[in-house]
């Protein structure tokens, strides 16, 4: 892109909206290889999944992308490319692909905050190092990274050969903003630094072998999501609310984004599902009861069960000694080992595509 102003040329591209996840192709990050020559502007289009190049839609977007660069000056001829991995059916069986040695990468995600995901995220990555699973947690909720202080770590990562190494705690690998922003200051950052961040966390990080990689999304349905979804395949999501009608009303939105982004949806799990009464030992349904099972059924995905809420679960966390790290046998991490065996029996039941292949279509 070096001696050409890119930037009538992005702001016209970013007047093109997909009309199927409702957002323009730049802030997708589907546009790349920007170059001029003698009046020729050259441009790829790379969709991250071969379900997303339909015939249908890179027809409209060439239109509208035509369209969109007609009264930019300069701009004489288009070579105009799309790009987008090979159909399941053409790509090798072989190994799981998107990062060297990960088998599975799944995100934990939640359609607003307060309903315990990173817990979620916390206790089943343990559950599933204690059962012999190689287990890797990337932080990748930048502006309120939790991960370190439930996992007890405070050191700051070190630089191997250009690489950062993760730090371990209870068996886990992990990286987080909080290990390499440590303390109060805030991170405010725009789409494009998020986006960096997460291609930082996933491609310069030495993961090495792992079975899981789990990744603990930020609340909501933005930009970090979409990143998420256009840089590695996911074996698949899984969804955290609580009973309550205000979080199951934003659960339906995360399982929406998971399916406009045509990631499989592992399950929902319905976190603070009850409480039992120390005094009298009667379960209280403090955030009501069933709408998480109810909402599964809805969407028709699996539902992976309840957790109950209990004051030994926050006060773990806060000291950095998550209920799992106690053990399967634990009646307090149980709980999580059993959604730990779901999660490993539907993921071996998939096959992982392998993203070596790409298909490329001049327009």
């Amino acid at each position: 892109m070096a001696g050409i102003n890119t930037e009538p040329i992005v702001n016209a591209l970013r007047q093109v909206v997909d009309a199927g996840l409702g957002q323009d192709i730049v802030t997708l990050h589907w546009v790349h290889d920007l170059a001029m020559h003698e009046g020729k502007l050259h441009l790829t289009v790379r969709l991250p999944q071969a379900e997303l190049a339909t015939r249908e839609r890179m027809a409209r977007l060439e239109v509208e992308i035509r369209q969109a660069l007609r009264g930019v000056a300069g701009i004489q001829e288009l070579d105009l490319k799309f790009e987008a991995p090979a159909p399941a059916a053409n790509r090798p069986a072989a190994g799981p692909a998107g990062l060297p040695g990960v088998r599975h990468i799944i995100a934990i995600g939640s359609g607003k905050g307060g309903v315990g995901k990173t817990t979620v995220a916390v206790n089943l990555a343990i559950a599933l190092a204690e059962m012999g699973e190689l287990t890797g947690l990337l932080d990748a909720d930048v502006y309120g990274p939790n991960v370190p202080r439930m996992l007890g770590l405070s050191d700051s990562p070190r630089v191997i050969n250009q690489q950062i190494e993760p730090l371990t705690g209870y068996g886990v690998k992990a990286i987080s903003m909080g290990l390499l922003n440590p303390g109060d200051k805030p991170v405010i950052w725009r789409g494009p630094m998020l986006h960096s961040a997460v291609q930082q966390f996933l491609r310069q990080v030495a993961w090495g072998e792992l079975d899981y990689l789990l990744i603990d999304l930020p609340p909501g349905t933005g930009d970090i999501s979409l990143s998420l979804a256009q840089s590695v395949p996911l074996s698949g999501a899984v969804v955290v609310t609580t009973p309550s009608e205000v979080a199951l009303e934003d659960g339906r939105k995360a399982l929406n984004m998971f399916r406009h982004l045509q990631i499989p949806i592992l399950g929902l799990v319905e976190n603070m599902a009850s409480f039992t009464c120390p005094h009298c030992h009667e379960p209280v349904d403090i955030f009501s009861h069933g709408g998480g099972e109810r909402i599964a059924g809805d969407f028709e995905v699996p539902y992976l069960g309840s957790l109950p809420l209990d004051a030994r679960v926050r006060a773990g966390g806060d000291r950095g000694q998550p209920p799992a790290s106690l053990g399967a046998g634990d009646a307090l991490a149980r709980p999580f080992y059993e959604l730990a065996g779901r999660i490993r029996s539907a993921t071996r039941q998939e096959t992982t595509p392998h993203p070596a292949e790409v298909l490329t279509i001049r327009a």
